[in-house]
C-alpha cells in the first residue's frame, strides 16, 4: 500500500507510466538491450521518485522484496522445468518425440502438416524460438525449394511453434502466466484448451486450404534429419515413459512439483539405459548445467543441447526484477491510480477485453512478452477477484493475448529473432500466422459469450 496521507493523482500516475514505457521501449527496441537493464533503470527511477515523495528507502526496499515474493512459485517451477528438459534430453524422451513428430510429414497438405509438426515439437521442447530455428528452418528450406511462398511457410512455422510454447508444461511463459496469478500449472494448461483447440482447428483448416502439394523428393530431405536423430542412439519407446508418468499424474491432479519431480526421476533412470559411458555424476550435473549434445551435426546439436537449472536463470532474473518493479509501482500507489478508471470493470466482457488490450498494448510498446504477462497479470488480478472470476481466466487471457502476439510485432524480441532466423519479414508472415491472430480473437469471443468462463463456486 502507498504511504498514508500521500495520494497519487491519475494524471501523475499515467505520466510516470508513460515515462517508464517510453524509456523501456527505447532501450529494448532501439538500443537492443536485454530487458534486464531497462527494468533496473526503471527501478532506480522509481526509487528516486519515491524518495522525492518522502517515502523511506527502507519501505521502498521492502516493497521491492514483497513484489518479488509474489513470483516465488513461478521461480521454483522454473528450476524444475530446467531439470525436466535436461533429463528428458538425456533419457531420449525429446529426441524420440521429435522423431515421431517428423513421421507425420507427407507431400499432401504440406502447410497444415508443418503447422502440426512444429506444434508437436514446440510442446516437446517448450521453446518456440528453438523450434523455429531448427525444425522450422528445415521445413522452410523444403518449402522454398518446392516453390511455396516463404511467407506462408513462415506463418505456419510461427503458428505451430507458438502453439507448442503456449501449451507446453516446459515453457517459461506458460509457467510464468500460471505462477503470476497463482494458478496450478496443469489447471492453467487444461483451461487454455477451451480457446486453444478452436484456434488450432481453424488454423489447421486454413493451412489445408492454402497448401499446395509438393514432391516426395523434397520430403525425403527430412528423412536425413530423422536418420540423424536415430543416429544419436536416443530414440526408444522406453524413452516415452517420462511423458506417460507426467500425463498420468496430471490426470490425478497431483501438484506440479510432485509431477515434475517424478518425471525427472524416471527420466534419469532411463538415461542409464540409453546413454553410453553414463555415470551418476553426469546424470546429476546435467540437472544444473543442461544436456550437451555432441553429434557434430550443427542443427541437431543446437536442438538437443538444452535444459538445466542454469538455462532458466535469464527468465528467473527477469521475473524477479519485473516483479520488484511491480512491487514499487504498487507501493507508490501508481497501479491503484491507473486502475481507478478500470474499477468499474466488473462485467466479464469489459474485463477480459481490457486485459487483452493491455497485454497486446505492452507487446506493441515494449516488444517483450514476459512483461506483457507480468505487468498485465499484476494490474488485473484484483479486478478478477472482485468480479468473482477464477484466476485461471486471467492466466488464459495473458497467454492468448500476450504470449502469442509477441511474434507478430516487428520490433519485438520474438519478431526480430524470427525475421533474422527465417529470413522472412515479420510484416510478411503476420497475415499467415493464423493461430497467433485467432487466439486473442477467440478469447475475446469467449469473454463476450461467457463460454468456459469460470466463477468462484463453480465446479469446473
Amino acid at each position: 500500500m502507498n504511504k498514508e496521507g500521500v495520494q497519487v493523482k491519475p494524471i501523475e500516475a499515467w505520466f510516470i507510466v508513460a515515462l517508464i514505457l517510453l524509456g523501456m521501449s527505447t532501450m529494448i527496441t532501439k538500443m537492443e538491450l536485454v530487458p534486464h537493464i531497462p527494468i533496473i533503470t526503471c527501478i532506480l527511477f522509481l526509487l528516486l521518485y519515491g524518495l522525492a515523495k518522502r517515502h523511506s528507502i527502507q519501505n521502498l526496499e521492502i516493497a521491492m522484496v514483497e513484489g518479488a515474493r509474489a513470483g516465488l512459485q513461478a521461480v521454483y517451477i522454473f528450476f524444475f522445468i530446467g531439470m525436466l528438459i535436461s533429463s528428458w534430453m538425456a533419457s531420449g524422451t525429446i529426441p524420440t518425440f521429435l522423431f515421431l513428430g517428423l513421421q507425420l510429414v507427407s507431400e499432401h497438405f504440406f502447410l497444415a502438416v508443418v503447422f502440426a509438426v512444429t506444434a508437436v515439437v514446440g510442446m516437446g521442447i517448450g521453446s518456440s524460438l528453438t523450434t523455429a530455428a531448427t525444425v522450422g528452418v528445415a521445413f522452410l528450406g523444403i518449402g522454398t525449394a518446392a516453390g511455396i511462398n516463404p511467407a506462408w511457410m513462415a506463418g505456419a512455422i510461427v503458428s505451430g511453434a507458438f502453439f507448442g510454447d503456449k501449451m507446453s508444461p516446459l515453457s517459461d511463459t506458460t509457467n510464468l502466466a500460471s505462477g503470476i496469478v497463482h494458478v496450478d500449472l496443469f489447471e492453467h494448461i487444461k483451461n487454455m484448451l477451451w480457446t486453444t483447440i478452436p484456434a488450432f482447428v481453424l488454423s489447421f483448416g486454413l493451412y489445408m486450404v492454402l497448401s499446395p502439394t509438393i514432391s516426395k523428393s523434397q520430403i525425403a530431405k527430412l528423412s536425413m534429419f530423422q536418420r540423424d536423430i536415430v543416429g544419436t542412439g536416443l530414440v526408444s519407446w522406453v524413452s516415452l515413459l517420462p511423458i506417460l508418468i507426467l500425463v498420468l499424474l496430471v490426470l490425478k491432479k497431483m501438484s506440479a512439483i510432485i509431477t515434475l519431480s517424478s518425471s525427472i526421476s524416471l527420466a534419469l533412470l532411463i538415461s542409464f539405459i540409453v546413454q553410453d559411458n553414463w555415470t551418476m555424476t553426469k546424470a546429476f550435473q546435467l540437472l544444473f548445467s543442461g544436456y550437451k549434445s555432441g553429434t557434430g551435426i550443427s542443427d541437431l546439436d543446437t536442438l538437443l543441447t538444452r535444459g538445466g537449472m542454469e538455462s532458466m536463470m535469464f527468465s528467473i532474473s527477469l521475473v524477479i526484477l519485473a516483479l520488484s518493479m511491480g512491487g514499487l509501482l504498487q507501493y507508490l500507489g501508481i497501479i491503484n491510480a491507473i486502475m481507478q478508471g478500470a474499477k468499474h470493470l466488473t462485467r466479464t466482457v469489459s474485463l477480459i477485453s481490457a486485459t487483452a488490450a493491455t497485454a497486446i498494448g505492452i507487446n506493441l510498446l515494449l516488444g517483450e512478452q514476459y512483461l506483457s504477462i507480468l505487468l498485465t497479470g499484476k494490474a488485473f488480478q484484483d479486478n478478477y477477484r472482485k468480479s468473482g472470476l477464477k484466476p485461471k481466466n486471467l492466466s488464459r487471457v495473458l497467454e492468448d493475448a500476450g504470449t502469442v502476439v509477441n511474434p507478430l510485432v516487428p520490433w519485438s524480441v520474438c519478431g526480430v529473432f524470427l525475421t533474422s532466423t527465417l529470413s522472412v519479414p515479420t510484416i510478411a508472415y503476420m497475415p499467415f500466422a493464423f493461430f497467433c491472430l485467432l487466439s486473442p480473437l477467440i478469447t475475446l469471443l469467449f469473454g463476450l459469450t461467457g463460454i468456459s468462463i469460470s466463477r468462484e463456486g463453480d465446479f469446473r
